[in-house]
């Protein structure tokens, strides 16, 4: 059996870095961790190739060589997949598809010969034993039941084109203790923290490394900390002693709750084991708002103070904001702005407030019917799936003003030199200074200290960081490249 592995492309978003990555010749920021996850669950016999189109084209070719073309995408993805069905379905070729979008709303997509939805431990097995038992497989494989994930193997790395990409992916743990309002995680994945074992982590760290893979390494885990007994026990020590032992080859980063500042144990066992950040959704500033969208953890604390603390324990900080909620207040604007600017937040990603499918936001909206439209799934279009409560042509304005007011190239340089005066690393044990690093540097001079109209402040940054902070000098030039990437993604001029 051949098995062609596609995995659709991105559009231009705060996520993609699109415009960040050519300054370091990636293609992507990150490789598809549950379609090579899914290869490895495939038989072995079977031949399987991976086509990631975001660093390479899907040929003609390509399709007609497979047996079976399984495609897994998520929301953002929509545009990519509708074209990879079109091209399969024109040349005959058997779809077999998965991942959340498809998980969520399979029914838009009947062309699909076969759907394995919701956790591919579960639903995967079933699919192949029809195959091998000789019988027509079913049109939809589905399951209430969360997986064991102490069973997943380690993903097909090696189909990667590892070069093309800035970061490599493992994940740690699914499933999240909260319920925000918006969030589908726990719809998709279920409130309980189930972990793999730290013999299987260190045994996917150990075949990245055996690929010669150096460099930033994210734990794409909804909440990293969400299971803090068992990561405290026995995976960080684990993972503190193999960084050790090889040398530190990776730079770690997480996605955690902000209670993470509650833990100073915790903060000192991440930067031991080689985390470098951590992307923490902050939400708002509005009390009322977090009570609204049920964001329980961020209750009853000093958000700007949590966030300090863990910068100050050597841990960059990049958050989510969302303006739009139904306690919004036109005053929401500048709140959100001073925050991320004292904060020194460089990756603030601010969006406007959608409903996924399935979530208690969406159900809520459902009953209200202020529904209009199914979310893009893409947090820099401008677009909401639902009636605000605002003025949406105010809301627009609001939003539109924190975009220019935290990312041209004043308030953006300013909020960079906050962070780096807050800053303290603790792990100085990190990956040696390679060709992409020089390349980026030269490019940024090029591009951002020459062609770019913001060039003044970037040079009176790099001044500074040169007098006032000369030891980070390499993260400078990184969140310079950043915010050119912000700008370009939202329009901004400077």
């Amino acid at each position: 059996m051949k098995v062609l592995l596609v995995y659709p492309l991105y559009p231009d978003s705060f996520w993609s870095f699109k415009h960040a990555l050519r300054f370091i010749s990636k293609k992507a920021a990150v490789p598809p961790l549950g379609l090579i996850t899914v290869s490895a669950m495939l038989p072995s016999e079977w031949q399987k190739k991976l086509v990631d189109m975001n660093v390479s084209q899907l040929k003609t070719s390509d399709i007609q060589w497979a047996d079976l073309v399984f495609i897994s995408a998520m929301v953002i993805q929509k545009e990519s997949v509708d074209y990879i069905i079109r091209e399969c379905v024109k040349l005959g070729a058997k779809i077999v598809a998965g991942g959340p979008l498809f998980t969520q709303e399979y029914q838009n997509y009947p062309s699909v010969d076969h759907f394995v939805l919701n956790e591919a431990e579960i639903t995967l097995p079933l699919f192949l034993k029809d195959m091998e038992d000789g019988r027509v497989p079913d049109k939809v494989y589905r399951t209430d039941q969360f997986a064991d994930i102490s069973l997943s193997p380690v993903p097909d790395f090696h189909l990667l084109s590892m070069k093309d990409y800035a970061f490599m992916d493992i994940q740690v743990s699914r499933g999240c203790p909260y319920s925000c309002e918006f969030c589908e995680i726990t719809t998709l994945l279920g409130n309980k923290v189930r972990m793999k074992a730290t013999a299987q982590v260190i045994k996917e760290l150990e075949v990245l490394y055996k690929l010669n893979w150096r460099g930033h390494v994210s734990i794409v885990d909804d909440n990293f900390i969400g299971n803090r007994h068992e990561i405290k026990l026995d995976l960080l020590p684990g993972l503190a002693r193999w960084m050790k032992l090889h040398k530190y080859p990776f730079i770690f980063s997480a996605q955690t709750s902000i209670n993470l500042a509650d833990d100073d144990e915790l903060l000192t066992m991440m930067t031991n084991a080689g985390f470098g950040s951590t992307f923490i959704g902050i939400e708002t500033p509005s009390v009322e708002s977090l009570h609204e969208c049920n964001k329980v953890q961020n209750k009853n604390r000093n958000m700007l103070h949590s966030v300090l603390k863990i910068q100050r324990a050597g841990l960059l900080v990049s958050g989510g904001f969302i303006v739009g909620f139904d306690s919004d207040s036109p005053a929401v604007f500048q709140q959100q702005i001073d925050f991320i600017q004292q904060s020194g937040i460089v990756s603030a990603m601010v969006g406007l407030l959608n409903a996924p499918k399935n979530t208690k936001l969406y159900n809520r909206l459902g009953a209200e019917n202020r529904l209009i439209k199914e979310s893009s799934g893409n947090n820099t279009d401008l677009s909401m799936n639902f009636i605000p409560r605002m003025n949406p042509h105010e809301l627009i304005a609001g939003y539109n003003k924190i975009i220019h007011d935290i990312y041209t190239t004043k308030p953006y340089y300013k909020r960079v030199r906050k962070l780096m005066v807050n800053y303290k690393r603790r792990n100085s044990k990190t990956v040696s200074i390679s060709y992409a690093t020089l390349n980026a540097l030269i490019r940024s001079f090029l591009v951002i200290g020459i062609l770019n109209r913001g060039r003044s402040d970037f040079w009176k940054f790099m001044i500074w960081t040169m007098f006032s902070r000369p030891g980070l000098m390499a993260d400078a030039i990184e969140y310079s490249i950043y915010g050119y990437h912000y700008r370009t993604v939202y329009g901004l001029r400077k």
